[in-house]
């Protein structure tokens, strides 16, 4: 009885105040819309990541940018970062900038310095003269 007298008085409410099902999940779906923010690296990277060399070549082919910051860090900064020297070297070969910073304010170097990729930073120490 009282679950029937509750459930009776939530629906007359609703009546009252003119709340609908639809407007109620309009809301709530642009609410969930608003706090999920899909960030997602580009494949370029992935493929750097995956120390993926004639995937990386092929896409440089293609004419992928090989400077173009993916997470705010470049494609250089990957290979540094997860010790991809072969990659590292093709990136180089084909114009990638090391001297450019990441979002976070860090070089192509100290993202090799800070993973102890110490083939990365071979290959960087030979492409910068140091």
């Amino acid at each position: 009885m009282k679950k029937t007298i509750l459930t009776l008085s939530a629906a007359l409410f609703c009546l009252g105040s003119g709340l609908k099902a639809e407007e109620t999940s309009t809301f709530f779906n642009n609410a969930l819309n608003y706090e999920t923010k899909v960030i997602e690296i580009s494949s370029f990277c992935k493929a750097i990541m995956q120390g993926d060399f004639v995937t990386v070549k092929r896409m440089i082919e293609l004419g992928e940018d090989v400077n173009q910051k993916s997470l705010g860090m470049t494609p250089a900064m990957f290979a540094a970062r997860y010790n991809k020297a072969d990659v590292l070297q093709l990136l180089i070969d084909n114009g990638a900038n090391l001297k450019m910073k990441s979002n976070q304010g860090f070089s192509v170097k100290k993202y090799a310095e800070i993973a102890n990729a110490t083939d990365a930073l071979s290959v960087l120490e030979s492409a910068m003269g140091a």
